[in-house]
């Protein structure tokens, strides 16, 4: 593993930070480009990546502190301002607060922004987890035999397993998963949908992937077996199929309705 990409005299340069400035970069970009299609000021995009890092941090940082919060209540201040730690759906919720507090300052719908920031997020997320791979945080998953297994001596959290042993490149798993999810989403961005319903799309697939990685990596189950996250990932999942759903519903019945009075 490679925690540090570069020194230079007191620079230090660590591949975490590396892939997170990437994902941000790439996700506003592709979010300026679908707002300048769509007709919005594609310049936004740069305002609303901002927000949603404070907002993201913020949230990531929170619930981090509620998982462990025995850890907290024993080191505070590490707690808070230790460079490893974060939780992704903590970041989400966060950074969702944030940009849609953006939005609303700027005066742009809701649904159509949010499809025009889906496709750059996931795709951003997928680019996160290289730095997660790199660093060492502690995402990997659990033992395994299988020949691309991986062991992550110079993690930047505590290597829990004997020298030796393989695990699961659990951030590889997601890279793959949200790479082939932002392909889905971009390639259908241009059709004819109901404003949100790439968004709701976003809050199907990828929700699915980490629920099924979820099975391999070290996360500790809390309820019915589930880990903290594969819980997260069911609401999710449930709140975009509803929304999808209803979407095609109001889409459907004036159509129905047009055909009746016709008849």
């Amino acid at each position: 593993m490679y925690p540090i990409v570069l020194r230079l005299g007191p620079l230090t340069i660590y591949s975490y930070g590396l892939m997170m400035a990437i994902a941000f970069l790439t996700a506003g970009y592709l979010t300026g480009n679908e707002l300048s299609r769509k007709g919005y000021d594609g310049e936004l995009a740069s305002s609303m990546v901002l927000w949603a890092a404070v907002g993201g941090l913020v949230g990531a940082r929170i619930l981090a502190i509620v998982d462990d919060w025995s850890g907290f209540v024993g080191d505070p201040l590490h707690s808070i301002f230790s460079g490893s730690g974060f939780v992704w759906y903590g970041g989400l919720i966060g950074g969702l607060i944030a940009v849609s507090w953006t939005i609303r300052r700027h005066g742009l719908p809701w649904l159509t922004t949010v499809d025009c920031i889906a496709p750059g997020l996931v795709l951003a997320h997928g680019i996160g987890r290289i730095g997660c791979q790199l660093a060492g945080d502690g995402d990997w998953g659990t033992e395994t035999t299988l020949p691309w297994g991986m062991a992550y001596p110079n993690a930047i959290v505590g290597w829990p397993y004997p020298p030796g042993v393989r695990v699961h490149p659990a951030p590889l798993y997601e890279l793959i998963a949200y790479t082939l999810i932002f392909g889905v989403l971009w390639s259908i961005r241009k059709r004819t949908y109901p404003d949100g319903t790439i968004f709701w799309l976003y809050l199907v697939m990828a929700p699915i992937a980490r629920f099924l990685i979820e099975f391999v990596r070290v996360n500790p189950p809390v309820f019915l077996g589930l880990s903290q996250s594969q819980l997260i990932s069911v609401g999710l999942v449930m709140i975009g199929s509803w929304k999808l759903l209803s979407a095609r519903t109001l889409t459907v019945r004036p159509a129905t309705s047009l055909s009746a009075q016709k008849r």
